[in-house]
């Protein structure tokens, strides 16, 4: 067996295992990028090594562990009930504050996880108070935060502009967020329609609690910690953005800053970091860089570009990515995969803009997300507490997600290639 189909056929095992086992999909990228670089394509192992992407490494860290110290002590939960307030008492209105507030935290960086971890148990139950159908509520915190997910100093967002940058597609970050936003609007419209968001639902769940109005009512004050966290964090935002200040390396400064001031715990920020996350976006771009070294990515876009021609190929790689990425983890796995390959399938299919073929990449994979495969869809499921209930949200969830393949693949074969050439 030659090195590049070697591989290929590593990576492919790679991702079936991410999408049927527990184990952590970095290590084993990892351990066949040694194995098959050095014992097929003779590389040595110091060559493969090379292929982690450090600076890639450090930005996560650095937005990560930003936003672990405001989530630590208590500065997002904050902002998310004060928002909530907005509401007024009105339940017609909960589904769009629950959407805006997920889009909005998303979209300043604390990650998928972080997000739907904060809204999912007071959304779900305010919701639930206020008679607002779960899955509309499920639907409006999932597709909220991952519209905002592709911003470029949200964790997902750094990791899709980079592997973009390795196929030479540079400085389109403000398109990347606004395709990936834009196609999850239409999308949670469409279920709020569809669903008639503004009804109460009939649910099983019985139990007495609370009107929304003195749920919302009380608020504490900000603590000095969290006044200065939020101010750390605009601080660090307009930095980034007016000053273009590198986004990992000025995060873990202001996450710096935080620190020395006692802002949070040092042991508790470091534990709630997402090693696993990290592992299997570093794991999975050690084993591309091998794929590269071997002419397995040559081979890979070939076979990807089989599939398709110049004229449907974006929505074919959107239909592709999506059905991986509901199984598998979209940011660990799928864009770290398919993101590097987009140029060389561009020529490959004898045309295509690569910028588009990226976008229908980002957008296929994260539509699909509200699945309760997903960390998302299951987070939200599991603030459900009556079980007839819960298993009715799986399924609804399940089904939505699923059937996102075909939406994504639809909106970006006829959106992708316009949005491209703005």
């Amino acid at each position: 067996m030659s090195a590049a189909v070697a591989s290929l056929v590593a990576l492919l095992v790679a991702i079936v295992v991410s999408m049927v086992a527990r184990l952590n999909v970095g290590l084993l990228a990892i351990a066949l990028a040694w194995a098959v670089g050095v014992g097929l394509g003779d590389l040595k192992t110091d060559a493969v090594l090379a292929g982690f992407p450090g600076s890639l490494f450090v930005t996560l860290v650095g937005v990560t562990a930003l936003f672990g110290i405001a989530e630590t002590n208590g500065s997002l939960a904050r902002v998310a009930t004060r928002a909530v307030r907005l509401v007024r008492g009105d339940a017609r209105w909960l589904p769009m504050i629950f959407f805006a507030l997920a889009m909005l935290l998303s979209t300043v960086g604390p990650g998928t996880i972080a997000t739907v971890a904060l809204l999912a148990p007071v959304g779900m139950a305010i919701g639930r108070q206020s008679h607002v159908n779960p899955l509309i509520m499920a639907l409006m915190i999932g597709n909220g935060e991952n519209a905002g997910n592709l911003s470029p100093v949200s964790t997902v967002g750094v990791i899709a502009n980079a592997k973009m940058a390795e196929a030479g597609i540079v400085g389109h970050e403000s398109v990347v967020w606004f395709a990936n936003a834009a196609a999850h609007l239409i999308v949670t419209i469409a279920a709020y329609l569809l669903f008639r968001g503004w009804r109460p639902a009939t649910t099983h769940a019985t139990d007495g609690v609370r009107p929304i109005e003195s749920t919302t009512s009380t608020t504490p004050s900000l603590t000095g910690p969290q006044r200065l966290t939020l101010g750390v964090i605009g601080a660090w935002l307009v930095g980034v953005v007016a000053l273009s200040l590198p986004v990992g390396p000025s995060a873990l400064t202001a996450a710096l800053v935080l620190l020395i001031a006692r802002a949070a715990d040092e042991t508790q920020v470091v534990r709630a970091l997402p090693w696993g996350v990290l592992l299997m976006v570093c794991g999975v771009s050690v084993l591309i860089a091998v794929l590269e070294k071997t002419g397995g990515m040559q081979l890979f876009s070939a076979l990807l570009a089989s599939i398709a021609s110049a004229s449907t190929i974006n929505g074919a790689i959107a239909f592709v990515t999506g059905a991986i990425s509901s199984w598998s983890s979209t940011s660990g796995v799928v864009l770290p995969a398919f993101l590097p390959t987009v140029t060389r399938l561009a020529q490959d299919v004898g045309g295509g803009d690569p910028l588009a073929i990226a976008l229908s990449i980002n957008v296929g994979s994260a539509l699909v997300d509200v699945s309760p495969l997903s960390t998302v869809g299951a987070l939200c499921v599991a603030t459900v507490t009556d079980p007839i209930d819960a298993r009715r949200l799986f399924r609804q969830l399940l089904f939505w997600g699923l059937s996102m393949c075909v939406v994504g693949a639809l909106l970006c074969q006829l959106f992708a290639g316009p949005l491209a050439r703005l």
